[in-house]
């Protein structure tokens, strides 16, 4: 009898040792922290001086940086924003701004495929109501460790939905303006740049045999412990299975419905109005924030 390839025999024997935990209705929590960094110079940032674009980082660090959890079952899952208070003098003040490029509690039902996600966008309640989509994911047999548990490298190429700090470019600078071909340019990138493909890489783990996973991201034969996307990192920092009091998994429900499509049509054409807006603004009173 031929012997398995250790990979596949690693696998195997993992499944095994879990098997028995999961082998009645359960629920798990898993704690996540999610980084973004952001390309300076799609935000005008070729005029500004390094220690200006550090001050904006750290000024916008409070929705770059951010911690969730997912509560999750063998179907269901919601996966929510841990809130935090803004310390004195932190830039609080921009917090609605960033808010409202987070999307609030996000909730996945991988048997029904139902994807809901409650909302708000400066001032107004949206209710996200969509089909949850499948993820052609690319099994690899690349392994890690992340704490206690043994992940698998899965990949999968996505395109993005909703919107983001990258999905639009910065105002131009000033020397630019009398050249004939870069405002054309210019003129280009008043335009929402339009969704390109990213490559996902996931580490999951089939110690916890569930097809959950963070934010849009599920259909492994594991919970996924870690995603690296474009410029974001979410990484899983502690699991909590069966614990003694259990949390409700409730569906968002309020707010006015839209699909996944209609929700970015309408925020993008916002965010573009904002853009011009503050392209005008600069335009007049350049000088400000150049001290």
């Amino acid at each position: 009898m031929k012997k398995l390839p250790l990979k596949i025999a690693l696998l195997l024997t993992v499944l095994f040792a879990s098997s028995n935990l999961f082998a009645q209705d359960f629920q798990g929590k898993a704690y996540y922290i999610s980084k973004t960094t952001m390309d300076m110079d799609q935000f005008g940032g070729q005029d500004m001086t390094p220690e200006r674009k550090k001050q904006i980082q750290e000024r916008m660090k409070s929705f770059l940086e951010k911690e969730y959890t997912l509560t999750f079952t063998k179907s269901e899952s919601i996966y929510k924003e841990e809130e935090k208070l803004e310390a004195p003098g932190s830039g609080g003040g921009r917090r609605g701004f960033g808010a409202s490029l987070t999307g609030g509690p996000k909730y996945k039902n991988i048997q029904t495929k139902e994807l809901l996600q409650d909302q708000e966008f400066f001032g107004k309640q949206f209710l996200v109501k969509d089909e949850l989509k499948d993820l052609e994911w690319k099994m690899g047999t690349e392994t890690k460790k992340i704490g206690q548990y043994t992940c698998f490298k899965a990949t999968a190429t996505v395109v993005p939905s909703g919107i983001s700090l990258q999905s639009f470019r910065g105002p131009r600078g000033r020397n630019q303006s009398n050249n004939t071909e870069k405002s054309k340019d210019s003129a280009k990138s008043k335009e929402p740049v339009a969704p390109k493909t990213i490559e996902v890489v996931a580490w999951y783990t089939p110690q916890i045999p569930v097809n959950q996973g963070p934010d849009d991201y599920w259909g492994l034969p594991g919970l996924i412990l870690e995603i690296n996307a474009d410029r974001t990192t979410i990484l899983c920092t502690k699991i909590v299975l069966n614990p003694t009091e259990k949390d409700t998994i409730d569906k968002p429900k309020k707010g006015e419905e839209v699909t996944q499509a209609e929700y970015t049509e309408i925020t993008t054409k916002k965010m573009e109005e904002m853009r011009e807006m503050y392209s005008g603004r600069n335009g007049r009173g350049g000088g400000r924030g150049r001290n």
